[in-house]
């Protein structure tokens, strides 16, 4: 069998955004997904948008942007998992148009379709739109910004220099001056390595960082109102705490050097190894990719374009160097990987080369799949949908079967192949695995109680064995204490939530006890199914009156 191209992009395009839809309605994922969500809950009940508070005290970690978005969102459509998950897929898919916006000024319709795809379903682009955080805003907000600053080269239209400042000054919103990095490095890198030292010194740089500082005054200002007014608010376990100081250098400066308030371990190889799994089932063709390229063009073989080289590269090594990495850090220059590699299978014809680069791709769609059928055996989830494990199977069988009647055409069954198979192992992992696993989210379940047995009751929990999902999903106020001796002061009645352990001192019988794993932190005692009840622990419900 053999469809059209036009028919079979179509249904690739559709399974690749339709597997980052795929856990839209799913609880979000604690701890940072359901502090976030919790952030901008307090924004949307309260009307307060120019303060940030987390687990009820001042909170000073990431910039605004996001949390304003979500908190529309919560207005529009009401406080719920989907609407918490929805702006951030659609900043995503924004992000996605223009990879292949800017991939078809670059190269042409072909490249800038399959980057499309290939960013689509990289595994960690599909994670960050499960797990919710700062990512999916800040890659689209880069990658908005880098094709605007483009134009502005190409164009020389006014327009598009204020709508290139504008997007990088969210994305600095977003996640602070580092932001512009991948955004400088890209458009930066390409006039210095082209010689064009015409625009590499053109004033327009100037206007778009005025423009830049202008644009980001209601982020300034909120952190001056939140805690440079006010020098008596503790944070960080310190005073005298400059909001201001800690967006410009801290947040960003701090965390590099590892001088600031929160502090990480360093590994140069990190990103390098992660980049194997994150950017899953391209991470090989994208290594080869990038080497061809650079390659080539310090051999003069080359004449094309380096915007994402070296937005990609520039970003890469100062992520190494950095003292505090995490993967999803990375997503932001996918949309850059993405475009190397689409750029690569297009120009590769050599048939030894296709062929092996087939089989590595059938390699890891099948490695992928005994990864995550073993998963399933070894985890046993309690309550599987037969109809996802149909669609699983289909879509397995689909990508081998579309691609059987394909003699030669090397590249469609690559990409057939990867998608459907990458888009099986998600709708397993967001269908199947992570519902199961979310039941062990202590807070969660705890909430799911409390707002149908002691509706309005308020809540006390300790800390630092609090839980940021029982702040998001419960519907009463929360309140958080240090210890069981601050309770004298609390007006009864309230529920107690205490772990297990924490509460020898307490002569009543709890009213219900709740199972609590930290979900985003597996190992592999908890993922098998007969050593599971050891890792878990519990937090018990107490009735204050």
């Amino acid at each position: 069998m053999q469809i059209s191209d036009k028919s079979l992009y179509r249904f690739l395009l559709f399974l690749a955004i339709a597997v980052n839809f795929s856990g839209l309605f799913l609880i979000i994922i604690g701890p940072d997904g359901s502090l976030y969500a919790a952030i901008s809950k307090k924004i949307a009940m309260s009307g307060n948008w120019l303060e940030l508070f987390g687990n009820g005290t001042d909170w000073l970690d990431k910039p605004h942007f996001p949390f304003w978005i979500t908190a529309v969102s919560f207005k529009i459509f009401g406080i719920s998992y989907w609407s918490y998950k929805l702006p951030a897929i659609l900043f995503l898919l924004g992000g996605a148009w223009y990879t292949y916006a800017f991939a078809k000024k670059l190269y042409n319709t072909t490249v800038a379709l399959w980057s499309v795809l290939i960013l689509l379903t990289a595994q960690h682009i599909i994670l960050s739109n499960t797990d919710v955080r700062a990512e999916p805003y800040l890659t689209a907000l880069i990658m908005a910004a880098v094709f605007h600053f483009y134009r502005v080269i190409e164009t020389k239209i006014f327009v598009q220099l204020i709508l290139a400042s504008f997007f990088a000054a969210c994305a600095v919103m977003t996640k602070g001056m580092f932001a512009l990095i991948p955004i400088a490095a890209a458009i930066g890198g390409h006039l210095v390595i082209k010689g064009d030292w015409k625009n590499v010194f053109h004033w327009r740089w100037l206007v778009a960082i005025v423009l830049i500082l202008i644009m980001i005054i209601p982020e300034l200002y909120s952190l001056y109102y939140q805690f440079d007014l006010h020098p008596e608010k503790t944070v960080f376990g310190q005073q005298n705490v400059s909001g201001l100081k800690f967006f410009f250098w801290d947040s960003q400066f701090g965390r590099f050097f590892n001088t600031g308030p929160i502090k990480g371990k360093g590994d140069p190889t990190f990103f390098l190894h992660t980049t194997l799994w994150a950017f899953l089932p391209w991470s090989i063709l994208f290594y080869v990719a990038i080497f061809r390229k650079i390659k080539d063009g310090i051999q003069k073989k080359e004449n094309g374009e380096w915007y994402t080289v070296c937005g990609s590269l520039a970003t890469f090594l100062l992520f190494s160097a950095s003292s505090f990495q995490l993967p999803h850090y990375m997503n932001i220059v996918f949309p850059f990987f993405a475009i190397i590699t689409a750029d690569y299978l297009f120009r590769l014809h050599h048939i030894k080369s296709l062929r092996i680069f087939n089989r590595i791709q059938t390699g890891l769609v099948i490695l992928m799949i005994i990864l995550v059928t073993g998963l399933y055996l070894i985890y046993k989830p309690g309550h599987s949908s037969w109809i996802a494990l149909l669609v699983i199977v289909i879509l397995f069988f689909a990508a081998f079967y579309i691609s059987a009647g394909w003699k030669e055409r090397w590249k469609e069954k690559m990409i057939t192949k990867s998608i459907c198979g990458v888009v099986a192992v998600n709708l397993f992992l967001n269908w199947i695995f992570y519902p199961d696993l979310l039941q062990y989210q202590g807070g969660t379940k705890a909430a799911e109680y409390l707002n149908q047995q002691y509706p309005g009751v308020k809540v006390v929990q300790l800390f630092p064995r609090f839980s940021y999902t029982l702040e998001f999903d419960l519907d009463a106020p929360l309140i958080t204490i240090p210890s069981l001796d601050d309770t004298s002061g609390l007006q009864k009645p309230y529920i107690l939530f205490i772990q297990k352990g924490d509460d020898s001192t307490i002569l009543s019988k709890p009213v219900h006890e709740v199972k609590q794993f930290h979900v985003s932190k597996l190992n592999g005692k908890f993922i098998y199914q007969k050593t599971r009840e050891g890792q878990l622990s519990s937090f018990r419900l107490y009735y204050v009156n």
